[in-house]
């Protein structure tokens, strides 16, 4: 009788998990970062219209998904890009984009054979190093030098990027493996090309041969994906944000896939909001899709400055990137207005417990909740940092091998039963 107490007790348990497990949508929420990371959207960039491709993709979702309303915020950026030639060669050996080097999103581009002049870290000397670059043996060279000791001497480095200045060519700046790209300041284009390089790709070279290409695109317009469920009460709403932009190409061959890196905040936001359409939430539900996250917070910025709902009815926000890792500890962000109910999530976090930790940081402009938090939107912004996935995140390896799902339910658990017991 007692084999037979444990089987029926057992068999209760997973049918009431059903339900639960249901209601978070894994298999969905995979096939979509499945999708959104594909070569189909091009790395979700605006060279190729990736971007385009997506935001129409998302915008279909949300409409499966059952919501009462799904609009286009349309904006425009300046933006540069890279989908042209991206060939390396140093003494000779070709280098491999996007994982040997990448560009500095704001560089133009580079095409010939130029000497490299390697910085004396370790005796660095301003007007010494000037005085080598007018030197004929390096005239029109490349400057290599670890980055962050360039960030650090930024005032002379800088020099270097500015024609007149001096007369090198451009700069290699040295960061480890795996290389990065990064889009935050490509509104614009500087006078010489910079390149990011391993040290190991770049150690004791003494020429480089590049065929770089470069395409800036004024006034490139794209869109804010935003779906509404109605709620009983429209006196005040919650907000759900993810951006779904991501970093395009790197020449004609490479991509960024971007899974982590934000297609898995995006489709968790696409499955809570079939969530409250199944069930009708108690104040209105308003999911954002931004674009221009990765050009430096365009999509969530141009939104505050032109909002669909009055900010000050926004009773909590919650901004999900990069949550398709396993780190047990859950990193978040918090803004000013939002803290008096910081307690909530901890004390929701333990109850159930679903992560170690909550591990909060200083507010930061990183993500898409900053334009909400300096404007007294009470929020929070989720990215779990510095698991398995997290050192690809703005690498071409940043797909379906090395995304993971585990944080994807106890996020999906966090925010909505936050939102439970809020509104009691």
């Amino acid at each position: 009788m007692k084999t037979i107490r444990n089987i029926i007790l057992a068999a209760l348990a997973v049918l009431l998990l059903v339900p639960c497990v249901q209601a978070q949508d894994l298999p969905r929420f995979k096939k979509m970062v499945k999708q959104l990371s594909s070569a189909k959207y091009q790395g979700r960039g605006y060279a190729r219209d990736g971007v385009r491709k997506a935001g129409a993709y998302i915008a279909r979702e949300f409409e499966k998904s059952g919501v009462d309303e799904v609009t286009m915020q349309p904006f425009t950026l300046n933006i540069n890009t890279f989908c042209g030639n991206m060939e390396m060669w140093a003494d000779g050996k070709k280098l491999k984009a996007g994982y040997d080097f990448s560009m500095r999103e704001y560089s133009p581009g580079a095409h010939g054979t130029y000497p490299v002049y390697h910085v004396d870290t370790a005796n660095f000397d301003a007007d010494r190093l000037f005085a080598d670059l007018a030197r004929p043996e390096y005239a029109n060279c490349f400057v290599c030098c670890e980055f962050w000791f360039t960030y650090k001497h930024r005032a002379a480095f800088s020099k270097l990027q500015k024609a007149g200045e001096c007369t090198n060519a451009g700069l290699l700046y040295e960061w480890t493996s795996p290389i990065k790209f990064y889009k935050a300041y490509g509104e614009k284009v500087v006078d010489k090309p910079i390149i990011w390089v391993t040290p190991e790709a770049i150690a004791g070279v003494k020429s480089i041969k590049v065929n770089i290409d470069n395409e800036f695109l004024p006034n490139y317009q794209t869109e804010n994906v935003i779906a509404k469920v109605n709620g009983r009460r429209h006196d005040g709403c919650y907000v759900f944000t993810a951006h779904y932009d991501h970093l395009g190409n790197l020449g004609k061959k490479v991509y960024y896939p971007g899974a982590n890196d934000n297609a898995s905040g995006t489709a968790a936001i696409i499955t809570l909001a079939k969530y409250y359409a199944e069930n009708q939430p108690e104040y209105d539900m308003y999911f954002i899709a931004f674009s221009g996250e990765d050009a430096n917070l365009r999509g969530s910025t141009w939104f505050a400055e032109h909002p669909v709902v009055p900010l000050n009815q926004i009773r909590y926000l919650f901004n999900l990137d990069m949550i398709g890792d396993n780190n047990p500890v859950q990193y978040c962000e918090v803004s000013d207005a939002g803290m008096p109910k910081y307690e909530v999530f901890e004390a929701v976090n333990r109850a159930h417990g679903l992560f170690k930790a909550l591990n909060r940081g200083e507010l930061a402009a990183n993500s898409d909740h900053y334009p909400f938090a300096t404007r007294g939107v009470p929020c929070i912004f989720l990215e779990n940092q510095e698991g398995d996935a997290f050192p690809y995140y703005h690498t071409p390896a940043d797909n379906m091998k090395t995304v993971k799902f585990d944080s994807y339910i106890p996020v999906f658990k966090l925010v909505t039963s936050f939102i439970e017991q809020d509104v009691k």
